[in-house]
């Protein structure tokens, strides 16, 4: 029993100390544009059977009283796309997405992947892309480029953007309709998407949670997403685990005392 109690406790000790890795990066990404934090999920490794024995050697019987965990351990990560709150920056390239839906953006390398985070600018051939160097999609799956001054504008100021992502350059006297943004979904964001770092998610599985069109989403211009990571609830979770690791680990401690005191009178017996 004592060799199970310690295996227990160490085993409790590690998923604590995912619990804390994982509070600190949602901790350290509390001022990063579009983050979206995570939480554990934890499950038994093993639940052994305890029954009690009555009766004699020879007529005796066991009734069952329950089970004892052999100790937990990470078992998923779940992602958190609850609504950060939108902070305003008035720039014209800074788009926040409000409601469901992530931007399609294309890396240098071709590959696809979605974000939430709007804080974007135009490069030198004009190519909206974000801070990263990924280029924004359109509908039509082809990167967005806005050539305001070929077509006669001074600024980007003049560049507008729609609640449902349609650019447009617009000097208060003529309209000219440019590409429109592509704003995508997915059935299931809390355990089908995959970060690849950067705010970046990608899809697990593209057969079974493919992207889809989003529908119940408006975008908001000068505007950015800000991280749903709570600092005081951060700090909040640190302290609690913290505790619980301490707990377990005067409890390994005192089991292990326990076991070299066992050992040593088993010698003295023999």
């Amino acid at each position: 029993m004592l060799v199970r109690s310690f295996e227990s406790a160490t085993k409790g000790m590690l998923a604590l100390t995912d619990q804390l890795d994982n509070t600190a990066m949602n901790l350290a990404n509390v001022n990063t544009t579009g983050f979206k934090k995570t939480e554990l999920t934890f499950k038994d490794i093993y639940d052994a059977k305890i029954v009690e024995n009555s009766g004699t050697v020879l007529c005796g019987s066991t009734r069952n009283i329950g089970t004892l965990s052999m100790g937990p351990k990470t078992d998923m990560i779940h992602y958190d796309f609850s609504q950060g709150a939108l902070q305003r920056t008035d720039r014209p390239l800074d788009l926040a997405i409000e409601g469901d839906g992530f931007f399609r953006v294309q890396s240098p390398t071709g590959d696809i992947s979605y974000t939430r985070c709007g804080q974007l600018v135009l490069d030198r051939d004009s190519f909206l892309r974000t801070e990263d160097g990924d280029t924004i999609l359109d509908i039509e799956n082809r990167p967005i480029q806005i050539n305001f001054r070929e077509l006669g504008f001074d600024d980007i100021t003049k560049i507008t953007v729609g609640e449902q992502g349609a650019i447009e350059i617009n000097d208060g006297v003529q309209k000219i309709p440019l590409q429109q943004i592509a704003i995508y979904d997915f059935q299931d964001k809390e355990t089908g998407l995959f970060n690849i770092g950067g705010s970046k998610f990608i899809t697990r599985d593209n057969d079974t949670n493919p992207p889809i069109r989003a529908d119940k989403y408006t975008i908001q211009q000068g505007m950015l997403e800000m991280s749903n990571s709570n600092v005081i609830k951060e700090m909040i979770k640190t302290i609690n685990t913290t505790r619980n690791f301490e707990s377990l680990q005067k409890h390994v401690k005192t089991s292990g005392e326990m076991l070299s005191q066992a050992i040593s009178l088993g010698r003295l017996r023999t």
